[in-house]
């Protein structure tokens, strides 16, 4: 509520679909959906119906659940929340119609019962006290923590943005952990490549045409970012469609570059003032940046000794990149400023590319090797290639941080630079290995790139053709689809989902649950 996050799951949708089918008003006087106020109890609310009863206006709330059972009798009575909810809409129902108004009642669908709140004095102090603690509760700007009660946060819409079993994992714990972060994307990504392309709307569909393709019809429920790459347009309906409906809308140039981003920014004055304070104190800064530097040269280290392992004479190739890496994280552990992790970080990643051209076979032909690493621009294929994907990572951690809330513009590692996102580059670097690096190598070795058709060269740079690039979104796409360990709970989610979660945890490093950034390791 008071950072104004909304966040709607399948039982907040069945709710909405109850309440669309609720029977209209069976006599004169009865009213279904009803909005009500009142300046003295600073309440706002909307009853489900109204009906008399006994010549009495009664305030009906529908519920999907069943009710609670009496420990005593077993009979049924409602949830504290629900009573407390009831109370309100008959004290504004009272001040509305100027008249007492005797009970409220809760209709609870799962079991087919009607439970009765009398209206007292005891009722109307207990949605005092509500009042005053909500009140009390909205004036902090502090985020409480997790509540100790777990099982409130089993079917919590917000629990995604809570994290409170990933929060709980170093607690004792009497049941095995499971965590409420949902394992995979809720919709898709559709990419504009085609230049010259309309992206318009028609009904509740995205409509993307070109000239001399057909047209691709999207319905917007089912999406959950669209790119557009290059020199394509957008009509303002269909910009409205994708904003009403929380689809974020990138605009990427045709080298794969980051240029803008579409997205709702109500309710993130608050994440965003915490952001700014936490990472303008040094020594979080310097917490973090380690963490992540750990995170990264480890995760370049594993994988040239995993892709290694089974081959000794290309062991012995990379036993210089391997051990420079292993020294540097040995430095990076001890070292006690932001300077001195960059430096460290960059002498890694010199050895890191040396060891990973050594992984390309003999079938790989020369024109798609590198010497080594160069960007803006890259001079071979190999480095267009990297650069691509890299910039499609960006967009992609983008999108994390913006659905996470956070202001990709103040970062904790690199440093505001071009148009590069601080801690769009911050968080990248724990993804660049598995989603990219480990890609590109792996589809080199099976012969899956055309030097002549999935490149343009000049003298200038290389870059990837249209057919280049759409081979490369298709790689990057399947690759955010593949699960991996979740490196807290053990258990399974894919990569899209894990980018998001590594920023919701790295906000929990400023509101009261650190620790939990930059765990996840290659395996």
């Amino acid at each position: 509520e008071v950072e104004n996050i909304r966040v709607a799951n399948e039982d907040v949708y069945s709710g909405r679909r109850l309440h669309a089918t609720l029977a209209p008003p069976e006599e004169e006087g009865e009213s279904v959906q009803l909005e009500l106020s009142s300046p003295r109890w600073g309440l706002v609310g909307r009853v489900d119906a109204v009906r008399r009863r006994d010549g009495q206006c009664i305030p009906y709330e529908h519920k999907r659940g069943k009710p609670r059972r009496a420990l005593d009798d077993g009979r049924p009575e409602p949830w504290p929340s629900d009573r407390i909810q009831v109370i309100a809409y008959a004290v504004l129902l009272e001040e509305a119609l100027g008249t007492p108004v005797p009970e409220a009642r809760i209709r609870y669908h799962g079991s087919q019962q009607t439970v009765t709140v009398t209206m007292t004095a005891d009722a109307r102090e207990e949605l005092q006290q509500v009042i005053e603690q909500a009140r009390r509760v909205r004036r902090s700007l502090e985020r409480p923590p997790i509540t100790a009660d777990e099982r409130r946060c089993a079917k919590c819409s917000l629990a995604p943005v809570c994290l409170p079993d990933e929060v709980r994992y170093e607690r004792p714990q009497n049941r095995p952990i499971q965590s409420l972060f949902p394992p995979d994307r809720q919709g898709a990504s559709l990419h504009v490549v085609a230049q010259g392309t309309f992206i318009g709307s028609n009904g509740n569909s995205v409509v993307v045409r070109h000239p001399d393709l057909s047209d691709t019809r999207c319905p917007v429920h089912q999406l959950e970012a669209l790119l557009i790459h290059g020199y394509s347009q957008i009509s303002t309906q269909a910009v409205r469609l994708c904003a009403r409906n929380d689809v974020v809308v990138h605009w990427l140039t045709t080298s794969g570059h980051h240029v803008a981003s579409l997205v709702p920014s109500i309710g993130q004055v608050q994440r965003r003032i915490r952001q700014y304070q936490a990472l303008t104190d040094e020594e979080t800064c310097l917490r973090l940046a380690r963490a992540l530097a750990l995170a990264k040269v480890s995760g370049q280290y594993r994988y040239l000794l995993r892709s290694s392992r089974s081959q000794p004479s290309l062991r012995h190739q990379m036993a210089s990149p391997l051990h420079h890496l292993q020294d540097t994280l040995k430095q990076i552990a001890r070292a006690d400023h932001r300077d001195s992790l960059r430096g460290l970080e960059g002498a890694a990643a010199v050895h890191y590319f040396a060891g990973l051209r050594l992984l390309l076979n003999d079938r790989v032909p020369e024109e798609l090797r590198y010497v080594s690493r160069s960007r803006r621009p890259p001079l071979d294929r190999l480095n267009a290639l990297l650069s691509y994907g890299y910039g499609l990572l960006h967009t992609a951690v983008m999108r994390a941080l913006l659905a996470s809330g956070l202001e990709p513009a103040l970062g904790f590692f690199h440093t505001p630079r071009s148009s590069a996102y601080p801690l769009c580059l911050d968080l990248m670097e724990l993804f660049r290995v598995p989603l990219w690096d480990l890609v590109v190598i792996g589809s080199l070795n099976r012969g899956q790139w055309d030097p002549a058709m999935d490149f343009q060269v000049t003298t200038a740079k290389i870059w990837l053709s249209e057919a280049g690039r759409r081979k490369a979104i298709s790689l990057f796409e399947s690759r955010l689809q593949d699960s991996c360990k979740h490196p807290i709970l053990n258990c399974s989610i894919s990569y899209v989902r894990l980018i998001e979660l590594e920023a919701r945890l790295l906000e929990k490093e400023w509101t009261g649950e650190p620790g939990l950034f930059a765990k996840f390791r290659l395996r």
